[in-house]
This record gives structure tokens, C-alpha cells and sequence, in this order.
């Protein structure tokens, strides 16, 4: 127990590929074994012969200089090795050359082999230009987050962020990368993104490339950063629907209608014809037509403001004496009414007048 608490981890995750060769040198058309150790188990190896290459600067002009035709795939084993025949073909450029063996899948694993080809042309190697070899070391992330104006339907943008180290031997200064949005089943659109910056030989940099959709974009989208003619790296990104842009549509539909039916209303009441009880009177009650003010005049002299008090009544004449000398008072009170005039009005005295009128 003790033994297997202080033994060393294994260091199988910290070995680097390696990939040696049967021979160091062969004639083209022969044959020659490639071997690899260290390598991820189960990965998937693409085997080729390359000129103007060297183990030092790598495959200059990429695949181009390799003779892809006749290119051998492996699959390393559970320990992480292979071994595979390989053909000597005549590459399309001139010697120095390498086996050139390259994952195909998962993270990106390179080794060349040097190799000698007789009867194949020999060149000096090309002066470097500034390419380099990029490769991603880690995950790429999407840095940024959605405002107010995306959720009404403006262009959703994102920062990508992955960290590229220089596997060749020549620095490389402000790489063009291009960065491609894709939707669906639709390609990539790419546009170019230029890094300021230099990255030097086994050195590694943090590159944050801008990127933005078109006004309106929502849905599942792939981002991908590719330097040259090689894709480094793919990330997924779901952008949300912009709610916005439907509660406006759906506001638009209800106050439109509501505005359109009382500029209606307002019409109808202004250019329908108006009835005599609707005349429009004038301030301070002075306004109307003539028949309005000829009802008015009309009524006050009908009906006045104060009731009219009639003439007040005579007294009644006294009578006679009577025998015994004294005199007998009969107080009678008249009841003035307005339609009678103080003459014509009957009395006891004269209980045979006749009430016309107009009688002295």
C-alpha cells in the first residue's frame, strides 16, 4: 500500500508523439515501415511522403508538397502506437523530405520524420515567410452577451477567443484569421480578421477575434476560426429569439386599429347634419336663431320673474245707525284676483253689476 501511495504518476498523458522509420533512407518505389509510440489510443493517423519539408520547419506549402495519392491511415492501438507499411513515392517538390504523420481527428498531433529519397531531386529549403504553423492548444469560447437592442432585433455579435501556438520554427507576424458563421445546413460566410501581434517559435498567444450576425438572426449557429486553408476550431452557439421585435408587431396591431376607429369617429361627428334641438348657442346665452329668441321673449312675458299683486281693496262703507243708537260693524275682507280690475270686480254693494268688462 505504501508502495503504491508514493509511486510516481504515469507520464503517459505527458509523452509526446514519436514516429521512427525503418530506414533513413530509401529509393523511390520501395517500401518502409513507419512506427509511432505515444500517441492517443484509438486515433485515427494519416501516413505521407513530403518534399521541401524538414523535421525542424515543418511541411512548407502544406499537403501541397505531399504525395497524397499514395498516403497511408492508421489507428493507433489501446497503448497509443502503430506500425504501417508505407510506399516511397516521389513527392511533388524536391528533397530535403519527410514522413509527414498528422491526426486526423480530435486534438491536432503533428510529427515528421526525416527521410532520404536517391534518385529524387534535392533543393535548398524556401526562406521563411511569416506563415508559420498555427495550431489551437485549447477550447475556443465566445465572450459577450446580448443588450437591450438585440432583444428588439439588432445584430447579435460575439468576441471568439482561442489560444494558437507556432509549431513551426519562423515567427509569425499579424496572422490573417478568418472567421465563418454557419446556419443550418448552409456554409460557412467567412470574413477576415487580421491579430496584431507576433507569435514566436513554440510560442503561444490568446487571439480575440470580433464577429457579429445579420439584424433579426436567431437559432442554432456554428462559429469557426480558420488560418490559411485549415479550420482550427468549431464552436456552437444557440442565439436567442429577439421577443422584441413580436411585441411590437403585436402592439402596432392593437393601437393602429384603435387610432384609425376614432379618427373615424371624429369625422362622422364632424361632417353629420345637426337637428334644431342641437343649434349652437353663443356664450352667456345670447346666441340662437330667431325662433329660439322669439320663445324666450314669449315666456317672459307669459311667465314673469315675481308674482303681480292686484289693487288693494276698498274699505266697506259704514252702515247706518240703528234705533238704539249704536252701529253695527261687519268687517268683509275682499280677496283681490289678478284678472279682475278694481272696477269691474263684484261686490255686495252693487250685487247686480255685471262683469264685463270694459264697464265704467
Amino acid at each position: 500500500m505504501l508502495l503504491s501511495v508514493w509511486a510516481p504518476p504515469a507520464a503517459a498523458d505527458d509523452t509526446k508523439p514519436v514516429v521512427t522509420l525503418s530506414a533513413p533512407e530509401a529509393a523511390k518505389g520501395t517500401e518502409i515501415t513507419a512506427s509511432g509510440t505515444g500517441w492517443r489510443p484509438g486515433t485515427l493517423l494519416m501516413l505521407l511522403v513530403c518534399g521541401q519539408s524538414t523535421p525542424g520547419q515543418g511541411v512548407i506549402g502544406g499537403t501541397n508538397s505531399c504525395a497524397n495519392a499514395d498516403g497511408r491511415a492508421v489507428t493507433t492501438d489501446a497503448k497509443g502506437a502503430f506500425s504501417k507499411p508505407l510506399p516511397v513515392a516521389a513527392p511533388p517538390k524536391p528533397c530535403p523530405c519527410v514522413v509527414h504523420v498528422a491526426t486526423v481527428t480530435g486534438e491536432q498531433a503533428v510529427v515528421d520524420a526525416e527521410l532520404k529519397i536517391s534518385g529524387h531531386p534535392v533543393a535548398p529549403m524556401p526562406e521563411q515567410s511569416g506563415t508559420g504553423r498555427l495550431s489551437v492548444l485549447t477550447a475556443p469560447r465566445l465572450d459577450g452577451s446580448s443588450g437591450i437592442l438585440t432583444w428588439f432585433g439588432a445584430p447579435p455579435s460575439r468576441t471568439l477567443v482561442v489560444t494558437v501556438g507556432n509549431l513551426g520554427s519562423a515567427p509569425v507576424k499579424d496572422p490573417v484569421f478568418q472567421v465563418g458563421t454557419s446556419h443550418g445546413v448552409f456554409a460557412p460566410q467567412w470574413e477576415d480578421r487580421q491579430w496584431k501581434g507576433t507569435i514566436a517559435p513554440g510560442g503561444k498567444a490568446e487571439v480575440r477575434l470580433g464577429f457579429e450576425l445579420s439584424a433579426g438572426a436567431h437559432g442554432d449557429y456554428q462559429v469557426s476560426v480558420k488560418y490559411g486553408q485549415k479550420v482550427l476550431a468549431t464552436q456552437p452557439w444557440g442565439v436567442g429569439r429577439p421577443w422584441g421585435v413580436t411585441l411590437f408587431w403585436i402592439l402596432l396591431c392593437l393601437v393602429v386599429p384603435a387610432a384609425v376607429f376614432r379618427i373615424g369617429m371624429a369625422v362622422v361627428d364632424k361632417v353629420r347634419p345637426r337637428g334644431a334641438g342641437h343649434a349652437r348657442r353663443g356664450r352667456g346665452g345670447g346666441g340662437g336663431t330667431d325662433g329660439d329668441r322669439a320663445d324666450r321673449g314669449r315666456t317672459r312675458r307669459i311667465r314673469p320673474r315675481w308674482p303681480v299683486r292686484g289693487p288693494a281693496a276698498e274699505p266697506a262703507p259704514t252702515p247706518p245707525p240703528t234705533a238704539n243708537g249704536t252701529t253695527t260693524t261687519t268687517t268683509t275682507t275682499t280677496t283681490a284676483l289678478p284678472w279682475f280690475t278694481p272696477d269691474s270686480a263684484p261686490t255686495e254693494n252693487r250685487p247686480n253689476t255685471p262683469t264685463t268688462k270694459g264697464n265704467p
